[in-house]
Parts: C-alpha cells; sequence; structure tokens
C-alpha cells in the first residue's frame, strides 16, 4: 500500500515550507507561520475528498481509534465487538479506554461476519467496529442494520482502505465515525498519522479537545484556552501533516496504479485450479491495495505462500501464522500481559479467548493468500509477476 514508494517534487515542497517558517506545531506561533497551516489544510482537504463534515489528524491510526471512541464516550466496561482478523491497534485502542474488545468470527469478506456480531452483543455492548482489512469492506449495511436495531454506534476501521467506497460512499464515512492510517505503509502517507471522519458535530468537537489535552481551541491565546474535560496528547506534526496533504492530492493516482496492477494479478489468477478470490459485499468497491485469494484448504495456502516466496514472489501474506494480525498469536490479549493493571471491568467481562472457538475464522483466514499491491512496478514487472504467480499457484494447486 505504500505511498512512499512515489515520493517526489509535491511532497518536499510541503515540507519545504514548514521548514523555512520554523513551526513545526500544529498550534499557535501564527505570526511566523507565513500563512502556512498544513494540518488544517489537510483536514480541510480530506473531509472534502471523503465527502464528509468533519476531519481530526491524529497522530497514527492507533490514535485514531483511541480519540474516536473517547470522542463517542465509550469507556470503562463498555463493549466494543471487533473482528478476529485486524490488526492489534483495534483491541489496543478499545482497551486504552478501559473498555472490553469482543472477538467476533468473519466470513468470506474477511471481515465482521454480521450473524456473529449478532450473537454477541450484550446489555455492555456499544459499538460494532468492523475493519476494512486489505482495501475491502465488510457488510455494511447488515452492520449498520444490526446498530440501529440495538442503538449502537458503528465505528469503521478504514486504516487500510482509503479510496475504497460503499454504495457510492467512501469507507469510513458509512457509520457514525471512521478512522484512517497514515502511517509509512498505507496507500498515502504523512509518515505517522491518521485521522478521524464525522459528520456528528459533537463528536468532531470532542476529538478536536480530547486529542490536544483538552484545549477548546477558542482564541487564539494558547495559554488561555480552557479544558472542558480531561484528554490527552495525540497530535500530528506540521511536518507530517505536509507530506499527507501532498501524498492526497495524488490519492486518485495512486487508486489507478493500485487498480491497474491489481487487475492484471488477478486476471492471471482467474481459472486457476482451486484459487477462489474474497467476497466483496455488493454495492461496494475495494480499495485494490492487496489481492486477496482462497486456496482449497490451509495446508494448500501455507505451501502455496512458502512456495511463492522461497521463488521471489515477495509481499505475499500468509496471515493465518501471523502476529500482528490474527487472533492466534494474540497472546498479550489472551493473557491480560499488561506492564500496568487494567480497569477491573476488563479483568470482569473479558471473554475467555483461550477457550473460545473462532474455528469459522480459521476456515477463511487460514486458506487466504493476500498480495500486496505495489506502485513502483512497471507493466512488465506486474505482467511479468502474474505470469509467474499463475504456475508457482497451478503447481501447488
Amino acid at each position: 500500500m505504500p505511498g512512499f514508494e512515489l515520493f517526489g517534487e509535491a511532497e518536499r515542497e510541503q515540507v519545504n515550507h514548514v521548514l523555512e517558517s520554523g513551526v513545526l506545531m500544529r498550534y499557535g506561533f501564527d505570526g511566523m507561520r507565513n500563512g502556512h497551516w498544513k494540518a488544517k489544510a489537510l483536514e480541510e482537504a480530506l473531509a472534502k475528498r471523503l465527502q464528509v463534515g468533519h476531519a481530526q489528524l491524529v497522530s497514527s491510526g492507533t490514535s485514531a481509534l483511541t480519540v474516536a471512541l473517547a470522542s463517542a464516550g465509550i469507556g470503562a466496561g463498555d463493549e466494543v465487538i471487533m473482528p478476529t482478523f485486524t490488526f492489534v491497534a483495534s483491541f489496543e485502542s478499545i482497551l486504552a479506554l478501559g473498555a472490553v474488545p469482543v472477538l467476533v468470527d468473519v466470513d468470506d469478506t474477511l471481515t465482521l461476519a454480521p450473524h456473529a456480531v449478532k450473537e454477541a452483543i450484550t446489555e455492555r455492548t456499544k459499538v460494532i467496529m468492523p475493519v476494512h482489512m486489505c482495501g475491502s469492506m465488510a457488510d455494511l449495511r447488515a452492520l449498520k442494520h444490526i446498530c440501529e436495531e440495538h442503538q449502537l454506534l458503528l465505528l469503521e476501521d478504514a486504516c487500510q482502505a482509503i479510496g475504497g467506497t460503499f454504495e457510492g460512499k467512501p469507507l469510513g464515512t458509512y457509520g457514525d465515525l471512521g478512522c484512517f492510517s497514515f502511517d509509512y505503509v498505507k496507500t498515502i502517507t504523512c509518515g505517522e498519522g491518521g485521522a478521524v471522519v464525522t459528520d456528528h458535530e459533537q463528536y468532531k468537537r470532542h476529538a478536536d479537545h480530547y486529542s490536544d489535552h483538552g484545549h477548546d481551541h477558542v482564541g487564539n491565546d494558547r495559554g488561555a484556552e480552557t479544558h472542558p474535560f480531561l484528554g490527552y496528547n495525540y497530535r500530528i506534526s506540521e511536518l507530517n501533516a505536509a507530506v499527507g496533504l501532498a501524498q492526497l492530492e495524488r490519492l486518485d493516482d495512486f487508486l489507478a496504479i493500485q487498480k491497474k496492477n491489481y487487475s492484471t494479478l488477478r486476471s492471471a489468477l482467474e481459472g486457476v485450479k482451486g484459487v477462489s478470490f474474497r467476497r466483496v459485499p455488493e454495492g461496494g468497491e475495494e480499495s485494490y491495495a492487496f489481492l486477496n485469494f482462497f486456496m482449497p484448504d490451509a495446508d494448500t495456502a501455507k505451501k502455496t505462500q512458502e512456495a511463492l516466496t522461497s521463488k521471489g514472489i515477495d509481499g505475499c501474506f500468509y496471515w493465518y501464522d501471523n502476529n500482528w494480525h490474527y487472533y492466534r498469536k494474540w497472546h498479550h490479549l489472551t493473557q491480560l500481559k499488561s506492564l500496568g493493571r487494567l480497569p477491573q471491568a476488563v479483568y470482569d467481562q473479558l471473554p475467555d479467548y483461550g477457550k473460545a472457538d473462532f474455528s469459522k475464522s480459521d476456515h477463511w483466514v487460514g486458506r487466504t493468500i493476500s498480495c500486496l499491491i505495489k506502485l513502483g512496478w512497471t507493466d512488465e514487472e506486474v505482467n511479468s509477476r502474474a505470469l509467474r504467480m499463475r504456475e508457482i499457484i497451478g503447481a501447488v494447486s
């Protein structure tokens, strides 16, 4: 997904504006800025691009999830439903607020299975948090219906899926709140950064205050600002925002490259014995950041991924054995390994994941191979890669 592959003059120009002014902080120092407010400019551009009312920049995608949950008042003892296949940031952000992560099976979308979500709802459930992994979305219509039925918040983790859409709406904007990551290996990058987006004015105001120590940002004297409530430091710097501002302007170009390269690889694999593809919900278009496909069984999938890697096809992942992205290796969560004592609600309410049955997730993730789509490939490299992948996968399957 890396936008860093195509760094150029646009990024250098935006960063130089910041370096020339010497103001690296997004707040204050008005007279020194020479009119440059990169974080504000990126927030405005992001909101416009995503057709949403508000965007709040923060320091990372993990920060975005934490700030989004806090902005909606989620705290100790509240339960947040999340998928078994995601990144560890999903449960880190929940635990950071004293809330309880409730893991739920994924289906052939590789995201939350709506029927499993229904079964996991309790009187303490406050949020359903689908994670649009590897560029594609959950069954958002079904999940939104469940949220409406049970009066729950729908928080979209779109950190890996900027540019995807569902029913004509950009991913991250279909629910009550959406989160994005702009770290070094996302489709567009700030180096480090993230954003919360919403149409809810109160959530935006809360995110603005909470991410900067509770500052209300009223007036032009930072020292005179008041603190309506407790907050923490999740600010983005002007340098990071400057990079993101240039990258956002190039997003359409990046997405077009991803789609072209994805289409070449997928066309080569269609018809290969034993290969099928993840389901994209009707009405959705993925961002084409990854090509995700299923093999007939887990053993064949693992052998196929090993064969691809050994023969020089990089960037093909077998998430089932991954330390960061699948529940099987999350021992620090299941065993609650924490430097400090967690809130009692977490100890009391966290399910015993050592005894949990996630065989339905294993059925899909265990058969999945996920191939990164790079921006820097030449047409010759993509075509050669496609033929090699077809040959290698065909030989194993």
